[in-house]
Protein backbone atom coordinates (compact mmCIF):
# COMPACT_ATOMS: atom_id res chain seq x y z
CA UNK A 1 0.00 0.00 0.00
CA UNK A 2 1.28 3.44 -0.89
CA UNK A 3 1.33 5.62 1.81
CA UNK A 4 0.08 8.65 -0.25
CA UNK A 5 -3.58 8.71 1.51
CA UNK A 6 -3.75 12.61 2.08
CA UNK A 7 -7.00 13.82 4.50
CA UNK A 8 -7.56 17.81 4.72
CA UNK A 9 -9.19 19.19 7.48
CA UNK A 10 -9.79 23.05 7.17
CA UNK A 11 -10.82 24.72 10.88
CA UNK A 12 -12.99 22.62 13.29
CA UNK A 13 -14.71 20.92 10.78
CA UNK A 14 -13.89 17.01 10.34
CA UNK A 15 -15.12 14.29 8.48
CA UNK A 16 -16.92 12.43 10.76
CA UNK A 17 -14.89 9.67 12.88
CA UNK A 18 -11.55 10.85 10.80
CA UNK A 19 -8.96 12.63 13.14
CA UNK A 20 -6.05 11.94 11.04
CA UNK A 21 -4.01 15.23 9.78
CA UNK A 22 -2.76 15.59 6.53
CA UNK A 23 -1.87 18.07 4.18
CA UNK A 24 -2.76 21.91 4.76
CA UNK A 25 -6.54 22.71 2.80
CA UNK A 26 -7.07 25.42 0.54
CA UNK A 27 -8.20 28.21 2.84
CA UNK A 28 -9.59 30.42 -0.25
CA UNK A 29 -11.90 27.68 -1.01
CA UNK A 30 -13.03 27.51 2.79
CA UNK A 31 -13.61 23.52 2.08
CA UNK A 32 -13.15 20.83 3.77
CA UNK A 33 -12.21 17.73 1.77
CA UNK A 34 -10.46 14.21 1.48
CA UNK A 35 -8.20 13.07 -0.76
CA UNK A 36 -7.26 9.50 -1.54
CA UNK A 37 -4.96 8.52 -4.55
CA UNK A 38 -7.50 6.31 -7.13
CA UNK A 39 -4.98 3.36 -6.81
CA UNK A 40 -4.87 3.65 -2.75
CA UNK A 41 -8.77 3.78 -3.36
CA UNK A 42 -8.97 0.61 -5.35
CA UNK A 43 -6.44 -1.31 -2.87
CA UNK A 44 -8.94 -0.39 0.14
CA UNK A 45 -12.04 -1.19 -1.73
CA UNK A 46 -10.48 -4.33 -3.28
CA UNK A 47 -9.69 -5.28 0.46
CA UNK A 48 -13.08 -4.94 1.06
CA UNK A 49 -14.00 -7.22 -1.56
CA UNK A 50 -11.84 -9.85 0.36
CA UNK A 51 -12.69 -9.19 3.48
CA UNK A 52 -16.47 -9.72 3.04
CA UNK A 53 -15.63 -13.41 1.18
CA UNK A 54 -13.11 -14.76 3.72
CA UNK A 55 -15.34 -13.73 6.50
CA UNK A 56 -18.52 -15.57 4.94
CA UNK A 57 -16.20 -18.10 3.54
CA UNK A 58 -14.13 -19.40 6.77
CA UNK A 59 -17.61 -18.86 8.80
CA UNK A 60 -20.63 -20.83 6.70
CA UNK A 61 -20.00 -23.90 7.88
CA UNK A 62 -21.49 -22.57 11.40
CA UNK A 63 -24.65 -20.59 9.91
CA UNK A 64 -27.67 -20.57 12.08
CA UNK A 65 -26.17 -23.87 13.98
CA UNK A 66 -25.44 -21.87 16.95
CA UNK A 67 -28.40 -20.48 18.83
CA UNK A 68 -28.87 -18.41 22.01
CA UNK A 69 -25.28 -19.86 22.68
CA UNK A 70 -21.52 -19.37 21.90
CA UNK A 71 -19.63 -21.46 19.28
CA UNK A 72 -17.48 -23.55 21.03
CA UNK A 73 -13.50 -22.56 20.31
CA UNK A 74 -12.94 -25.99 19.31
CA UNK A 75 -15.98 -26.23 17.28
CA UNK A 76 -14.45 -22.84 15.24
CA UNK A 77 -13.80 -24.03 11.32
CA UNK A 78 -10.02 -24.41 10.55
CA UNK A 79 -9.30 -21.31 8.10
CA UNK A 80 -7.92 -22.52 4.83
CA UNK A 81 -7.13 -20.46 1.81
CA UNK A 82 -9.44 -21.89 -0.78
CA UNK A 83 -12.15 -20.65 1.40
CA UNK A 84 -11.70 -17.04 -0.36
CA UNK A 85 -13.19 -17.91 -3.68
CA UNK A 86 -17.29 -17.53 -2.49
CA UNK A 87 -18.37 -16.95 -6.10
CA UNK A 88 -21.55 -19.21 -5.46
CA UNK A 89 -22.32 -17.26 -1.96
CA UNK A 90 -25.47 -15.66 -1.84
CA UNK A 91 -24.27 -13.13 0.96
CA UNK A 92 -21.94 -11.87 -1.74
CA UNK A 93 -23.43 -11.94 -5.45
CA UNK A 94 -27.01 -10.47 -4.19
CA UNK A 95 -25.19 -6.92 -3.20
CA UNK A 96 -24.22 -6.80 -7.30
CA UNK A 97 -27.70 -6.89 -8.34
CA UNK A 98 -27.29 -3.55 -7.00
CA UNK A 99 -24.05 -2.78 -8.90
CA UNK A 100 -25.61 -4.01 -12.13
CA UNK A 101 -28.24 -1.42 -11.97
CA UNK A 102 -25.93 1.21 -11.24
CA UNK A 103 -23.55 0.05 -13.99
CA UNK A 104 -26.25 0.30 -16.51
CA UNK A 105 -28.04 3.67 -15.59
CA UNK A 106 -26.15 5.49 -13.28
CA UNK A 107 -26.58 6.76 -9.64
CA UNK A 108 -29.85 8.51 -10.96
CA UNK A 109 -31.63 5.60 -11.95
CA UNK A 110 -35.02 5.61 -10.99
CA UNK A 111 -36.94 3.53 -7.92
CA UNK A 112 -38.48 1.08 -10.18
CA UNK A 113 -35.96 0.13 -12.73
CA UNK A 114 -34.32 -0.64 -9.57
CA UNK A 115 -37.02 -2.63 -8.63
CA UNK A 116 -37.70 -4.21 -12.09
CA UNK A 117 -33.92 -4.97 -12.02
CA UNK A 118 -33.89 -7.17 -8.87
CA UNK A 119 -37.62 -8.63 -9.38
CA UNK A 120 -35.81 -10.17 -12.71
CA UNK A 121 -33.30 -11.73 -10.25
CA UNK A 122 -33.13 -15.21 -10.61
CA UNK A 123 -31.15 -16.70 -7.62
CA UNK A 124 -33.07 -17.91 -4.16
CA UNK A 125 -33.92 -15.68 -1.79
CA UNK A 126 -35.29 -15.70 1.90
CA UNK A 127 -37.03 -13.62 4.53
CA UNK A 128 -36.91 -9.55 3.62
CA UNK A 129 -35.28 -10.13 0.34
CA UNK A 130 -38.01 -12.64 -0.76
CA UNK A 131 -40.76 -11.64 0.33
CA UNK A 132 -39.61 -7.94 -0.66
CA UNK A 133 -38.91 -9.62 -4.19
CA UNK A 134 -42.57 -10.93 -4.33
CA UNK A 135 -44.21 -7.81 -3.72
CA UNK A 136 -42.17 -6.48 -6.59
CA UNK A 137 -43.13 -9.40 -9.02
CA UNK A 138 -46.73 -8.73 -8.07
CA UNK A 139 -46.94 -4.94 -8.90
CA UNK A 140 -45.74 -3.32 -6.01
CA UNK A 141 -43.42 -0.85 -6.47
CA UNK A 142 -40.28 0.11 -4.21
CA UNK A 143 -40.56 1.60 -1.80
CA UNK A 144 -43.82 0.20 -0.37
CA UNK A 145 -42.44 -3.42 -1.48
CA UNK A 146 -40.42 -3.25 1.90
CA UNK A 147 -42.72 -1.88 3.99
CA UNK A 148 -44.12 -3.77 7.03
CA UNK A 149 -47.66 -3.73 6.25
CA UNK A 150 -46.89 -5.54 3.45
CA UNK A 151 -44.33 -7.74 4.39
CA UNK A 152 -43.83 -9.24 7.63
CA UNK A 153 -39.97 -9.07 7.46
CA UNK A 154 -38.84 -5.82 7.20
CA UNK A 155 -36.27 -5.57 10.42
CA UNK A 156 -34.95 -8.61 9.00
CA UNK A 157 -30.94 -8.80 8.59
CA UNK A 158 -31.50 -8.47 4.66
CA UNK A 159 -30.02 -5.22 3.66
CA UNK A 160 -27.49 -5.32 6.10
CA UNK A 161 -25.78 -7.91 4.85
CA UNK A 162 -25.99 -6.44 0.92
CA UNK A 163 -25.04 -2.89 2.06
CA UNK A 164 -21.31 -3.19 1.83
CA UNK A 165 -21.51 -2.17 -1.78
CA UNK A 166 -23.07 1.00 -0.98
CA UNK A 167 -20.42 2.16 1.29
CA UNK A 168 -17.06 0.56 -0.83
CA UNK A 169 -18.24 2.38 -3.81
CA UNK A 170 -18.70 6.00 -1.76
CA UNK A 171 -15.14 6.58 0.09
CA UNK A 172 -15.29 9.34 2.55
CA UNK A 173 -19.00 10.34 1.44
CA UNK A 174 -21.52 9.06 3.89
CA UNK A 175 -24.13 10.80 2.33
CA UNK A 176 -23.90 8.37 -1.03
CA UNK A 177 -24.06 5.30 0.86
CA UNK A 178 -27.14 7.01 2.90
CA UNK A 179 -29.06 7.52 -0.54
CA UNK A 180 -28.36 3.79 -2.10
CA UNK A 181 -30.20 2.58 0.66
CA UNK A 182 -33.08 4.79 0.02
CA UNK A 183 -33.08 3.34 -3.13
CA UNK A 184 -32.17 -0.37 -2.72
CA UNK A 185 -32.19 -1.10 0.59
CA UNK A 186 -36.23 -0.18 0.82
CA UNK A 187 -36.95 -2.74 -1.61
CA UNK A 188 -36.98 -4.84 1.33
CA UNK A 189 -36.45 -3.24 4.28
CA UNK A 190 -37.78 -0.60 6.66
CA UNK A 191 -37.09 1.37 9.74
CA UNK A 192 -34.12 -0.66 11.80
CA UNK A 193 -33.83 -3.29 9.16
CA UNK A 194 -32.74 0.01 6.44
CA UNK A 195 -30.93 1.74 9.09
CA UNK A 196 -28.49 -1.80 9.58
CA UNK A 197 -27.20 -1.59 5.85
CA UNK A 198 -26.73 2.14 6.26
CA UNK A 199 -24.77 1.91 9.48
CA UNK A 200 -22.38 -0.90 7.89
CA UNK A 201 -22.55 1.13 4.71
CA UNK A 202 -21.39 4.28 6.15
CA UNK A 203 -18.50 2.10 8.44
CA UNK A 204 -16.71 1.25 4.99
CA UNK A 205 -17.29 4.86 3.74
CA UNK A 206 -15.16 5.93 6.86
CA UNK A 207 -12.96 3.11 6.88
CA UNK A 208 -10.96 4.37 3.93
CA UNK A 209 -9.12 7.35 6.00
CA UNK A 210 -9.52 6.17 9.18
CA UNK A 211 -8.48 2.98 11.07
CA UNK A 212 -9.53 3.50 14.57
CA UNK A 213 -12.35 1.08 15.06
CA UNK A 214 -14.02 3.28 17.15
CA UNK A 215 -14.01 6.05 14.97
CA UNK A 216 -15.37 4.03 12.17
CA UNK A 217 -17.90 2.74 13.95
CA UNK A 218 -18.86 6.11 15.67
CA UNK A 219 -19.26 7.29 11.56
CA UNK A 220 -21.58 4.23 10.66
CA UNK A 221 -23.75 5.48 13.86
CA UNK A 222 -23.62 9.22 12.25
CA UNK A 223 -25.52 7.61 9.28
CA UNK A 224 -28.46 6.38 11.09
CA UNK A 225 -31.24 8.22 13.30
CA UNK A 226 -29.96 8.60 17.11
CA UNK A 227 -33.80 7.65 18.24
CA UNK A 228 -34.00 4.15 16.50
CA UNK A 229 -33.33 0.73 18.00
CA UNK A 230 -30.63 0.15 16.07
CA UNK A 231 -28.48 3.26 17.29
CA UNK A 232 -29.47 2.50 20.70
CA UNK A 233 -27.99 -1.24 19.97
CA UNK A 234 -24.85 -0.11 18.92
CA UNK A 235 -24.47 2.64 21.85
CA UNK A 236 -24.74 -0.57 24.11
CA UNK A 237 -22.27 -2.66 22.42
CA UNK A 238 -19.79 -0.09 22.51
CA UNK A 239 -20.42 0.88 26.08
CA UNK A 240 -20.67 -3.11 27.45
CA UNK A 241 -16.94 -3.11 25.22
CA UNK A 242 -15.83 -0.03 27.53
CA UNK A 243 -17.19 -2.26 30.63
CA UNK A 244 -15.18 -5.09 29.76
CA UNK A 245 -12.93 -4.70 27.69
CA UNK A 246 -11.00 -7.90 27.97
CA UNK A 247 -13.99 -10.11 28.16
CA UNK A 248 -16.50 -10.28 25.36
CA UNK A 249 -18.69 -13.19 26.61
CA UNK A 250 -19.84 -10.54 29.40
CA UNK A 251 -20.52 -8.28 26.34
CA UNK A 252 -22.51 -10.96 24.70
CA UNK A 253 -24.63 -11.96 27.70
CA UNK A 254 -25.98 -8.73 27.83
CA UNK A 255 -26.67 -8.51 24.44
CA UNK A 256 -28.62 -11.89 24.64
CA UNK A 257 -30.56 -10.44 27.45
CA UNK A 258 -31.87 -7.01 25.70
CA UNK A 259 -31.99 -7.97 22.03
CA UNK A 260 -32.83 -12.18 22.45
CA UNK A 261 -35.19 -12.10 25.55
CA UNK A 262 -36.75 -8.37 25.73
CA UNK A 263 -39.86 -8.57 23.67
CA UNK A 264 -39.52 -4.71 23.45
CA UNK A 265 -36.22 -5.06 21.01
CA UNK A 266 -38.13 -7.81 19.34
CA UNK A 267 -41.21 -6.56 18.17
CA UNK A 268 -40.96 -6.42 14.64
CA UNK A 269 -39.58 -10.19 14.39
CA UNK A 270 -41.16 -12.98 11.83
CA UNK A 271 -40.06 -15.36 14.51
CA UNK A 272 -42.11 -16.60 17.16
CA UNK A 273 -41.33 -14.42 20.54
CA UNK A 274 -40.07 -18.20 21.88
CA UNK A 275 -37.96 -19.02 18.95
CA UNK A 276 -34.04 -19.49 19.84
CA UNK A 277 -33.12 -18.40 15.86
CA UNK A 278 -32.92 -14.06 15.84
CA UNK A 279 -32.83 -12.80 11.97
CA UNK A 280 -33.83 -9.39 13.53
CA UNK A 281 -30.99 -7.15 12.05
CA UNK A 282 -29.89 -5.69 15.65
CA UNK A 283 -28.88 -8.76 16.86
CA UNK A 284 -26.52 -9.36 13.96
CA UNK A 285 -25.66 -6.08 14.01
CA UNK A 286 -24.54 -6.59 17.58
CA UNK A 287 -22.31 -9.25 16.53
CA UNK A 288 -20.72 -7.48 13.88
CA UNK A 289 -19.99 -4.21 15.97
CA UNK A 290 -18.32 -7.14 18.77
CA UNK A 291 -15.87 -8.10 16.07
CA UNK A 292 -14.86 -5.15 15.30
CA UNK A 293 -14.18 -4.08 18.88
CA UNK A 294 -13.41 -6.85 20.61
CA UNK A 295 -11.06 -8.27 17.60
CA UNK A 296 -8.88 -5.20 18.01
CA UNK A 297 -7.96 -5.10 14.56
CA UNK A 298 -6.71 -8.72 14.59
CA UNK A 299 -8.51 -10.43 11.71
CA UNK A 300 -8.45 -13.47 13.04
CA UNK A 301 -9.85 -12.93 16.37
CA UNK A 302 -12.56 -10.05 14.69
CA UNK A 303 -13.77 -12.56 12.56
CA UNK A 304 -13.70 -15.61 14.95
CA UNK A 305 -15.47 -13.35 17.76
CA UNK A 306 -18.36 -12.06 15.55
CA UNK A 307 -18.74 -15.61 14.36
CA UNK A 308 -18.83 -17.07 17.35
CA UNK A 309 -21.79 -15.42 18.83
CA UNK A 310 -24.02 -17.34 16.84
CA UNK A 311 -26.96 -16.85 14.82
CA UNK A 312 -26.43 -15.41 11.30
CA UNK A 313 -22.81 -16.53 12.20
CA UNK A 314 -21.21 -16.41 8.43
CA UNK A 315 -23.02 -13.21 7.22
CA UNK A 316 -22.26 -10.92 10.49
CA UNK A 317 -17.89 -11.95 10.50
CA UNK A 318 -18.37 -11.12 6.26
CA UNK A 319 -19.65 -7.58 6.91
CA UNK A 320 -16.86 -7.09 10.05
CA UNK A 321 -14.10 -8.13 7.95
CA UNK A 322 -14.99 -6.17 5.03
CA UNK A 323 -14.95 -2.96 7.03
CA UNK A 324 -11.71 -4.27 8.70
CA UNK A 325 -9.83 -4.87 5.13
CA UNK A 326 -10.71 -2.01 4.13
CA UNK A 327 -9.30 -0.01 6.54
CA UNK A 328 -6.27 -1.94 6.14
CA UNK A 329 -5.76 -1.84 2.52
CA UNK A 330 -4.61 -4.94 0.27
CA UNK A 331 -0.89 -5.13 0.64
CA UNK A 332 -1.50 -5.12 4.90
CA UNK A 333 -4.03 -8.39 4.59
CA UNK A 334 -2.05 -11.35 5.17
CA UNK A 335 -1.23 -13.52 2.07
CA UNK A 336 -3.59 -16.56 3.53
CA UNK A 337 -6.51 -14.50 2.80
CA UNK A 338 -5.58 -13.59 -0.76
CA UNK A 339 -2.73 -16.47 -1.90
CA UNK A 340 -6.09 -18.44 -3.34
CA UNK A 341 -8.13 -15.96 -4.38
CA UNK A 342 -9.46 -16.97 -8.49
CA UNK A 343 -8.93 -13.52 -10.36
CA UNK A 344 -11.49 -15.51 -13.10
CA UNK A 345 -13.91 -17.11 -10.93
CA UNK A 346 -17.36 -15.46 -12.02
CA UNK A 347 -20.27 -14.73 -9.56
CA UNK A 348 -22.81 -16.64 -9.70
CA UNK A 349 -26.17 -15.04 -10.91
CA UNK A 350 -23.62 -12.12 -12.56
CA UNK A 351 -21.85 -10.81 -15.45
CA UNK A 352 -18.75 -10.30 -12.93
CA UNK A 353 -15.37 -12.02 -12.48
CA UNK A 354 -13.49 -10.24 -9.79
CA UNK A 355 -11.15 -8.21 -11.80
CA UNK A 356 -14.51 -6.76 -13.58
CA UNK A 357 -16.04 -6.38 -9.85
CA UNK A 358 -13.33 -4.19 -8.76
CA UNK A 359 -13.73 -2.21 -12.31
CA UNK A 360 -16.97 -1.47 -12.24
CA UNK A 361 -16.61 -0.24 -8.12
CA UNK A 362 -13.87 2.11 -9.59
CA UNK A 363 -16.28 3.78 -12.23
CA UNK A 364 -18.93 3.84 -9.74
CA UNK A 365 -16.99 5.63 -7.04
CA UNK A 366 -15.38 7.89 -10.01
CA UNK A 367 -18.88 9.36 -10.57
CA UNK A 368 -19.89 9.69 -7.20
CA UNK A 369 -16.69 11.74 -6.02
CA UNK A 370 -17.91 14.30 -9.02
CA UNK A 371 -21.40 13.94 -8.46
CA UNK A 372 -20.77 14.98 -4.69
CA UNK A 373 -19.01 17.90 -5.75
CA UNK A 374 -15.20 16.73 -5.83
CA UNK A 375 -13.12 16.57 -8.61
CA UNK A 376 -10.14 14.09 -9.97
CA UNK A 377 -6.93 15.75 -9.67
CA UNK A 378 -3.44 14.89 -10.75
CA UNK A 379 -0.56 14.46 -8.31
CA UNK A 380 3.15 15.47 -8.91
CA UNK A 381 3.69 11.87 -10.25
CA UNK A 382 0.73 11.95 -12.49
CA UNK A 383 -1.37 9.88 -10.79
CA UNK A 384 -5.37 10.47 -10.10
CA UNK A 385 -6.55 11.63 -7.01
CA UNK A 386 -9.86 12.23 -5.36
CA UNK A 387 -10.70 15.19 -4.27
CA UNK A 388 -13.66 14.27 -1.54
CA UNK A 389 -15.68 17.47 0.20
CA UNK A 390 -16.25 16.68 3.69
CA UNK A 391 -20.10 16.56 4.25
CA UNK A 392 -21.85 16.20 7.28
CA UNK A 393 -24.08 12.48 7.62
CA UNK A 394 -27.66 13.28 7.09
CA UNK A 395 -29.62 10.22 8.06
CA UNK A 396 -32.67 9.37 6.87
CA UNK A 397 -35.82 9.68 8.93
CA UNK A 398 -37.20 8.13 11.60
CA UNK A 399 -39.04 4.71 11.27
CA UNK A 400 -40.51 2.16 13.66
CA UNK A 401 -41.76 -1.06 11.41
CA UNK A 402 -44.10 -2.17 14.30
CA UNK A 403 -45.80 1.82 14.05
CA UNK A 404 -45.15 2.19 10.08
CA UNK A 405 -46.11 5.52 8.42
CA UNK A 406 -48.38 4.94 5.62
CA UNK A 407 -47.83 3.16 2.46
CA UNK A 408 -46.99 5.22 -0.47
CA UNK A 409 -49.03 3.29 -2.69
CA UNK A 410 -46.56 2.89 -5.38
CA UNK A 411 -47.02 0.28 -8.43
CA UNK A 412 -45.50 -0.60 -11.51
CA UNK A 413 -47.04 0.92 -14.21
CA UNK A 414 -48.86 -1.51 -17.44
CA UNK A 415 -45.54 -0.61 -19.23
CA UNK A 416 -43.24 -1.53 -16.45
CA UNK A 417 -44.54 -4.92 -15.48
CA UNK A 418 -44.05 -6.02 -18.58
CA UNK A 419 -40.20 -5.90 -18.35
CA UNK A 420 -40.48 -8.17 -15.42
CA UNK A 421 -39.25 -10.88 -17.33
CA UNK A 422 -39.16 -13.48 -14.36
CA UNK A 423 -41.78 -16.07 -14.72
CA UNK A 424 -42.67 -18.03 -11.34
CA UNK A 425 -42.76 -21.66 -11.12
CA UNK A 426 -45.54 -23.85 -11.53
CA UNK A 427 -46.66 -25.31 -8.42
CA UNK A 428 -45.24 -29.07 -8.07
CA UNK A 429 -48.74 -31.14 -9.06
CA UNK A 430 -49.75 -28.43 -11.91
CA UNK A 431 -46.20 -27.98 -12.89
CA UNK A 432 -45.59 -32.18 -13.21
CA UNK A 433 -48.81 -32.57 -14.93
CA UNK A 434 -47.26 -30.47 -17.60
CA UNK A 435 -43.94 -31.38 -17.64
CA UNK A 436 -44.11 -35.31 -17.24
CA UNK A 437 -47.64 -36.23 -17.59
CA UNK A 438 -48.59 -39.44 -15.26
CA UNK A 439 -45.90 -38.89 -13.14
CA UNK A 440 -46.35 -38.30 -9.50
CA UNK A 441 -44.55 -36.44 -6.90
CA UNK A 442 -44.18 -37.51 -3.13
CA UNK A 443 -41.78 -35.70 -0.26
CA UNK A 444 -40.92 -32.62 -1.66
CA UNK A 445 -39.70 -29.69 0.48
CA UNK A 446 -40.34 -25.97 -0.67
CA UNK A 447 -36.65 -24.85 -0.49
CA UNK A 448 -34.85 -23.60 -3.50
CA UNK A 449 -38.09 -22.72 -5.48
CA UNK A 450 -38.84 -26.08 -6.72
CA UNK A 451 -41.83 -26.47 -9.09
CA UNK A 452 -42.05 -26.42 -13.31
CA UNK A 453 -39.64 -22.83 -13.99
CA UNK A 454 -39.21 -21.29 -17.87
CA UNK A 455 -35.91 -21.75 -17.49
CA UNK A 456 -32.82 -22.77 -15.46
CA UNK A 457 -29.13 -22.54 -16.66
CA UNK A 458 -29.73 -22.65 -19.96
CA UNK A 459 -32.93 -24.98 -20.90
CA UNK A 460 -36.09 -24.03 -21.05
CA UNK A 461 -39.03 -26.15 -19.37
CA UNK A 462 -37.13 -27.58 -16.02
CA UNK A 463 -39.00 -28.97 -13.29
CA UNK A 464 -37.27 -28.62 -9.78
CA UNK A 465 -37.94 -30.91 -7.08
CA UNK A 466 -35.89 -30.83 -3.51
CA UNK A 467 -36.46 -33.04 -0.42
CA UNK A 468 -38.45 -32.14 2.18
CA UNK A 469 -35.71 -32.95 4.75
CA UNK A 470 -32.40 -34.13 4.66
CA UNK A 471 -33.56 -37.74 5.62
CA UNK A 472 -36.45 -38.19 3.47
CA UNK A 473 -36.11 -38.57 -0.28
CA UNK A 474 -38.37 -36.69 -2.76
CA UNK A 475 -39.66 -39.43 -5.46
CA UNK A 476 -41.24 -38.71 -8.88
CA UNK A 477 -42.96 -41.95 -9.76
CA UNK A 478 -45.45 -43.76 -12.41
CA UNK A 479 -46.66 -47.50 -13.71
CA UNK A 480 -44.92 -47.40 -16.97
CA UNK A 481 -46.00 -50.86 -18.87
CA UNK A 482 -42.48 -52.28 -21.15
CA UNK A 483 -43.98 -53.93 -23.90
CA UNK A 484 -42.63 -57.08 -25.24
CA UNK A 485 -40.55 -57.44 -28.31
CA UNK A 486 -38.74 -54.08 -28.52
CA UNK A 487 -35.50 -52.54 -26.44
CA UNK A 488 -37.25 -50.18 -23.80
CA UNK A 489 -35.01 -47.16 -21.79
CA UNK A 490 -35.52 -44.35 -19.76
CA UNK A 491 -33.67 -41.11 -20.63
CA UNK A 492 -33.09 -38.52 -18.52
CA UNK A 493 -31.69 -35.11 -18.34
CA UNK A 494 -30.70 -33.82 -15.28
CA UNK A 495 -28.98 -31.23 -13.74
CA UNK A 496 -28.25 -29.80 -10.20
CA UNK A 497 -28.32 -26.28 -8.61
CA UNK A 498 -25.23 -23.91 -9.09
CA UNK A 499 -24.02 -24.38 -5.14
CA UNK A 500 -24.37 -27.66 -4.71
CA UNK A 501 -25.18 -31.67 -5.82
CA UNK A 502 -27.44 -34.58 -5.26
CA UNK A 503 -27.57 -38.40 -5.69
CA UNK A 504 -29.80 -39.76 -8.42
CA UNK A 505 -31.37 -43.28 -7.71
CA UNK A 506 -33.57 -45.10 -10.32
CA UNK A 507 -35.71 -47.99 -8.87
CA UNK A 508 -38.04 -51.03 -10.51
CA UNK A 509 -40.28 -52.32 -8.30
CA UNK A 510 -38.50 -50.86 -5.50
CA UNK A 511 -34.64 -52.44 -7.16
CA UNK A 512 -31.92 -50.03 -7.97
CA UNK A 513 -30.95 -49.70 -11.39
CA UNK A 514 -29.02 -46.61 -11.37
CA UNK A 515 -27.13 -44.49 -8.84
CA UNK A 516 -25.34 -41.20 -9.85
CA UNK A 517 -24.37 -38.34 -8.05
CA UNK A 518 -25.13 -35.65 -10.63
CA UNK A 519 -22.79 -32.31 -9.95
CA UNK A 520 -19.05 -34.60 -10.76
CA UNK A 521 -19.72 -35.19 -14.74
CA UNK A 522 -22.17 -32.82 -15.25
CA UNK A 523 -21.53 -30.46 -18.33
CA UNK A 524 -20.37 -26.63 -17.58
CA UNK A 525 -24.08 -25.48 -17.27
CA UNK A 526 -24.71 -28.02 -15.08
CA UNK A 527 -26.62 -30.61 -17.66
CA UNK A 528 -26.01 -34.52 -17.73
CA UNK A 529 -27.62 -37.08 -19.92
CA UNK A 530 -28.28 -40.49 -18.15
CA UNK A 531 -29.71 -43.22 -19.82
CA UNK A 532 -31.16 -46.72 -18.23
CA UNK A 533 -31.86 -50.17 -19.72
CA UNK A 534 -35.64 -51.35 -19.08
CA UNK A 535 -35.58 -54.18 -21.44
CA UNK A 536 -35.44 -56.86 -18.91
CA UNK A 537 -39.22 -55.92 -17.75
CA UNK A 538 -40.41 -56.56 -21.07
CA UNK A 539 -44.18 -57.65 -20.57
CA UNK A 540 -44.33 -56.23 -17.49
CA UNK A 541 -45.98 -53.11 -15.63
CA UNK A 542 -43.62 -51.77 -13.58
CA UNK A 543 -43.66 -49.23 -10.53
CA UNK A 544 -40.74 -46.49 -11.78
CA UNK A 545 -39.13 -44.31 -9.16
CA UNK A 546 -36.73 -41.21 -9.76
CA UNK A 547 -35.37 -40.34 -6.89
CA UNK A 548 -33.83 -36.98 -5.42
CA UNK A 549 -31.88 -38.26 -2.63
CA UNK A 550 -29.30 -35.06 -0.62
CA UNK A 551 -26.50 -36.72 -0.03
CA UNK A 552 -24.96 -33.65 2.42
CA UNK A 553 -27.99 -31.63 2.86
CA UNK A 554 -26.18 -28.21 0.55
CA UNK A 555 -28.11 -26.68 -2.30
CA UNK A 556 -29.66 -30.53 -2.77
CA UNK A 557 -32.33 -29.06 -5.44
CA UNK A 558 -32.74 -31.82 -8.80
CA UNK A 559 -33.11 -30.68 -11.93
CA UNK A 560 -35.27 -32.23 -14.51
CA UNK A 561 -35.22 -31.24 -18.41
CA UNK A 562 -36.43 -34.26 -19.80
CA UNK A 563 -38.35 -37.67 -18.81
CA UNK A 564 -39.05 -39.85 -21.00
CA UNK A 565 -39.31 -43.66 -22.06
CA UNK A 566 -38.24 -45.03 -25.61
CA UNK A 567 -38.69 -47.91 -27.57
CA UNK A 568 -36.80 -49.33 -30.36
Amino acid sequence: MKNNIMITILGLVAFVGCHQEGVAGNKKEGTPYLRISVDDYVDKMKAGWIGQMAGVGWAAPTEFNYLERIIPEEEVPAWKPERVNQFNQDDIYVEMTFLRTLELYGFDVSYEQAGIDFANSGYQLWHANKFGRENLRKGIAPPDSGHPKLSKHSDDIDYQIEADYAGLIAPGMPNVAIKLGEKFGRMMNYGDGLYAGQFVSGMYAAAFFETDIEKIINAGLECIPSESQYYEMVNDVIGWYKENPGDWVKSWQKIEGKYQKNPDYKRYSCDPPNNPANIDAKINGAYIAMGLLYGQGDIDQTIIISMRCGQDSDCNPSSAAGVLFTSMGIEEVPEKFKSALDPEGKFSHTPYTFGKLIAVCEKLARDAVVRSGGKIEKDASGQDVFVIPVKKAVPSQLQKSWAPGPVANSKFTEEQMEQITFKPALGMVEGLKLFAPGWKISNWGDTLEPGLHSNRRGKGNVYVTHPALDRTDCVLSNEVAVPEGKQTQLNLTVGHHENGDWELIVKANGKELKKALIGNDADENGWEDVTVDLSKYAGKTIKLELINHANDWNHESAYWAKIEIVEH
